[in-house]
């Protein structure tokens, strides 16, 4: 009867991430740090946790209002013929950072904030989630990330069709090459960032920062580089970055020039990301070379 109401008691996440994302990396009290143990592959105490179960939906849910919002804010760019009377590419970049900027505030707690299959495969090469909750999390993503493009077509579906439903397709003028190069260097920026902005190690440097400082530090930077990536890329790919996001345009626009390219989506990214996650274990972090 006590284990029964065990993830209540503990308000946490009791099988959560060994170093999860955002404001909840910042939190220990311990200001002496101490390199967390490597995830297993499978933890099987996860599957009969509610708060495994609560974190993707809490995955779900983050990724459906960021479709939403974001596939909106395109379709009302490519409206119009005039750029200026709309809030134009910076006005995009503004969206998707924005909201992830938001999101992973709102989240990190639960989940980690990730909404991205490429951070949680990054996360996963890098030994800070289990494989079991890495799978889960990109199916949530995905299934989010359908359903928000869903809704914005059901409502709009003329105008949805019309304009695009902001899927991601290599722009004129650019090869293939091209647009891989983009979504991996792109992809890169975002994971090394989040490595970054969330390394449990700052707690240990940066103690003296007020806590209510610190719930802001994390999202910041990564939404920031969200807006960065987006400025430079969407000439190129209109910004991908994220196969989920990615997915869920392509499959409610459903044409071809939505899926002739798609695979540069979740290539591109994806080794992005694992290229992020080695570059900051090995070199950053040197973590190989520690003596034990």
């Amino acid at each position: 009867m006590e284990g029964q109401y065990e993830d209540v008691r503990l308000g946490a996440n009791k099988y959560r991430e060994r170093q999860p994302i955002g404001t909840a990396a910042q939190t220990q009290d311990d200001k002496d740090y101490k390199e967390p143990p490597a995830a297993p592959l499978f933890e099987p105490g996860e599957l009969s946790s509610w708060s495994f179960y609560r974190a993707g939906i809490a995955e779900f849910v983050a990724t459906f209002l960021f479709l939403y919002i974001t596939v909106l804010t395109v379709m009302g760019v490519a409206k119009s013929s005039h750029k200026c009377s709309t809030v134009g590419f910076q006005g995009i970049a503004w969206a998707f950072g924005g909201m992830i900027f938001a999101l992973v505030y709102c989240t990190a707690g639960i989940s980690g904030g990730h909404i991205n299959p490429a951070v949680t495969f990054g996360l996963l090469l890098a030994r800070k989630l289990s494989l079991t909750r890495a799978v889960f999390y990109m199916i949530m993503q995905c299934l989010g990330a359908i359903c928000g493009a869903a809704v914005v077509k059901i409502f709009q579906k003329t105008q949805y069709e019309r304009l695009g439903g902001g899927a991601n397709t290599i722009s004129s003028g650019y090869s293939t090459t091209s647009g891989l190069g983009a979504e991996i260097v792109g992809t890169f920026v975002l994971v090394y960032t989040v490595f970054s902005a969330t390394d449990a190690k700052r707690n240990a440097r940066d103690s003296h920062v007020p806590v209510s400082r610190i719930t802001i530090l994390a999202p910041l930077p990564i939404g920031f580089a969200v807006f960065v990536v987006h400025l430079a890329t969407i000439p190129i790919t209109g910004t991908g970055i994220n196969p989920a996001r990615s997915l869920g345009a392509a499959l409610m626009y459903n044409k071809d020039q939505a899926w002739d390219d798609h695979w540069i989506f979740w290539v591109g990214p994806l080794i992005g990301a694992a290229l992020a996650a080695l570059y900051h274990q090995i070199v950053i972090r040197a973590i190989p070379f520690k003596s034990k």
